[in-house]
């Protein structure tokens, strides 16, 4: 079970080009290790630019 708050965060992180806290570099999906977790941001990343 995933947290959909840490989901949020994440892949806002992602689209808006943010920094990762761990690396201090841009966020990049490929961050993202828990295959869950990955799976979760990229389903919201898709939901957020379905209008696009």
């Amino acid at each position: 079970m995933v947290n959909e708050v840490v989901v949020r965060i994440a892949a806002e992180r992602i689209m808006n080009k943010g920094l990762n806290p761990k690396t201090n570099q841009t966020y990049v999906i490929d961050d993202i290790t828990n295959p869950d977790y990955r799976v979760a941001v990229e389903d919201y990343i898709l939901m957020a630019n379905e209008g696009v």
